[in-house]
């Protein structure tokens, strides 16, 4: 995990997290993935500076062993001097063994987010689940901690002013926030009272607002009037230039087949590709996460 002394901020890394929540979707299941209700409690991961440094780190990781439904893994936690923030040993188990950058000694309050994100290393390789790259496996991390419910730690660990910052994990603020908000809207959760840090909070409202913004795009019949009206306007243009398709800003997307035109979008939840005919008003299933979905297409 890399704890960087400089934040970068906004969502540069938007399209590998909507790759993730798919890929999380189609290797678990929509079941699976909801099996991960509710979200690790505050209380699981609490740490104070009256803990035993090794007993509460002890403590923290079978939490997140339990909660991330690994019963037959065997953490084993140290502290060393070290350039990032945490590294995990993956070997064949039973036992793993994750070591803590020294500073955490004195940081208690932001163990339980380094090892929520090393023990989702863990996870994922038992699951043969990974990215190609460092960069987007380390996004895949990320994004399947938060989404599965431990995540917001990462987030909560972010704090920031006019001389210091700190930011755990690979993802923006914002980015986290996204995720924890599409976990929100699909488990019906509200993750905000958990939140110590008011510049995690603030990264939250931020990803949600981004979250809800995907949840309300033509085709959806939630989508706005500006929405509309520009799709309106592209589906036209799809029907009277055939040889031309039009690709949208939020990315839908017309082709022509053999049995009339179609239009392709995201699902708003889990952001597998959905193709429908084009015929007005219609329900539609994802094949992928199941979810239920209000299209005017």
């Amino acid at each position: 995990m890399a704890n960087g002394s400089e934040v970068v901020h906004g969502f540069p890394h938007l399209d590998t997290v909507r790759a993730a929540i798919t890929a999380l979707y189609r290797r678990l299941s929509p079941e699976g993935v909801l099996s991960y209700a509710p979200s690790l409690l505050p209380a699981d991961a609490a740490f104070s500076d009256q803990d035993d440094l090794h007993l509460g780190a002890q403590r923290v990781a079978r939490a997140l062993v339990h909660h991330l439904r690994l019963p037959d893994a065997r953490v084993i936690v140290s502290f060393r001097e070290m350039r990032h923030a945490a590294s995990v040993e993956l070997t064949a188990g039973p036992e793993y063994f994750i070591e803590l950058n020294d500073r955490f000694r004195t940081h208690r309050r932001d163990i339980g987010a380094a090892l929520a994100h090393e023990i989702m290393h863990v996870l994922l390789h038992r699951l043969g689940l990974s990215f190609p790259g460092t960069r987007d496996n380390e996004i895949l991390t990320d994004t399947a901690t938060t989404y599965l419910g431990a995540g917001w730690l990462l987030l909560d660990a972010f704090r920031e002013d006019d001389v210091s910052s700190q930011k755990l994990g690979y993802l923006t603020p914002e980015e986290f926030g996204y995720v924890l908000a599409e976990r929100a809207l699909a488990f019906g959760e509200d993750p905000s009272p958990w939140f110590t840090s008011p510049q995690g909070y603030r990264a939250y409202t931020k990803g949600r607002a981004q979250a809800l913004r995907d949840a309300q795009q033509p085709p959806l019949t939630v989508a706005g009037w500006t929405g509309r009206h520009r799709y309106a306007k592209d589906r036209r243009h799809a029907l009277e230039h055939p040889a031309h398709p039009v690709a949208g800003p939020a990315a839908y997307g017309f082709e022509h087949s053999t049995d009339g035109l179609r239009v392709s979008f995201p699902c708003p939840t889990c952001h597998q590709r959905i193709r429908l005919p084009v015929r007005g008003r219609v329900r539609a299933r994802c094949g992928l996460c199941r979810a239920i979905i209000e299209c005017d297409t």
